[in-house]
């Protein structure tokens, strides 16, 4: 009788295949939450308005027409013109693509200082941690918005040029948004050292190097996933107050904030909806969008992290 064969797999084709299943999972449970689905489904709809939209429009990115000033929505400026005759459905495209691209710059950059911040401070212990966490305190201490105004106008003193002005406010929110990520990865880091696979990886003495960013980092990934999806809406929303104030990105390089701004005037309030409502309404829904999809990669990968 013959003995059945027995086949042994690669571990690391073995982890791969689990890694593999495991986001097949929380791709499925995705699936499953509808209003998750609306707001990814509305988020590629805006990426698409904002960064291909705009060459099938038939107006130049300046588009000044001093004989359509003002003018309110008709079939040839479908959301009217502002007060320089430039079509507002084009700038609100363009206005997209600066506050996408400064919400998910902002957000890119925090990710990987809260990351590596957190990662270290969370396994080494010690002075790293101290020095780490207690700045992280001190900036959480201090509100958001004034501490952002602080610094914009820092730069407004320093006449930093316009088109530099946007990777500026990249940075001056990511250094805002980076302490809470960092907490988050810490505690973390806090959990994971204590399990068995790190213990492993003592015991065969691989460097420290190699433990934080093979085994350790990679494990806080769905936390940094669904942590660095609702730092996008938080930075959208900073810019674009920001900007309405006239502290962030500056005409002549259209954002939805400082298109609001435009409409600075009671007369442009109460007689020319068409110059606000437009970026507002983006803002809301394209904000509203990221923090629904937020919450079901939330419960998509954690399914006991429900909401009570």
């Amino acid at each position: 009788m013959e003995s059945p064969s027995v086949t042994t797999m690669n571990p690391k084709i073995q982890s791969k295949q689990q890694k593999s299943s495991l986001w097949r999972q929380v791709f499925r449970r995705l699936l499953k939450k509808k209003i998750a689905l609306s707001g990814l489904g509305f988020l590629i709809f805006i990426f698409l308005f904002s960064f291909i939209g705009p060459f099938f429009s038939p107006y130049g990115i300046s588009g000044v027409d001093a004989t359509n000033i003002n003018q309110p929505p008709s079939s040839s400026h479908w959301l009217g013109t502002d007060k320089l005759g430039r079509d507002v459905l084009t700038r609100l495209m363009l206005a997209g693509r600066i506050s996408l691209t400064v919400g998910l710059g902002a957000m890119i950059m925090s990710l990987t200082i809260g990351a590596l911040l957190g990662v270290l401070a969370g396994y080494y212990k010690g002075i790293i941690d101290q020095i780490v966490m207690r700045t992280a305190d001190i900036l959480m201490t201090l509100p958001g918005l004034p501490l952002l105004f602080i610094m914009a106008a820092v730069m407004s003193e320093w006449k930093v040029p316009a088109e530099q002005r946007l990777y500026i406010v990249m940075l001056m929110l990511s250094l805002v948004g980076w302490p809470g990520l960092a907490r988050l990865v810490r505690s973390q880091i806090l959990s994971l050292r204590e399990r068995e696979f790190i213990q492993a990886t003592d015991a065969l003495g691989l460097r420290d190097r190699r433990k934080l960013l093979n085994h350790l980092l990679p494990n806080t990934v769905p936390l940094l996933i669904v942590a660095g999806t609702l730092n996008v809406g938080s930075a959208i929303l900073s810019e674009s107050v920001l900007s309405y104030f006239g502290l962030g990105v500056v005409p002549p390089t259209a954002s939805w904030g400082n298109m609001i701004n435009a409409a600075n005037s009671l007369i442009d309030f109460q007689k020319r909806p068409w110059l606000w409502i437009p970026p507002g309404v983006a803002i809301f829904l394209t904000v509203i969008s990221i923090n629904l999809l937020g919450d079901g990669l939330r419960d998509a990968i954690d399914p006991n992290m429900k909401r009570r």
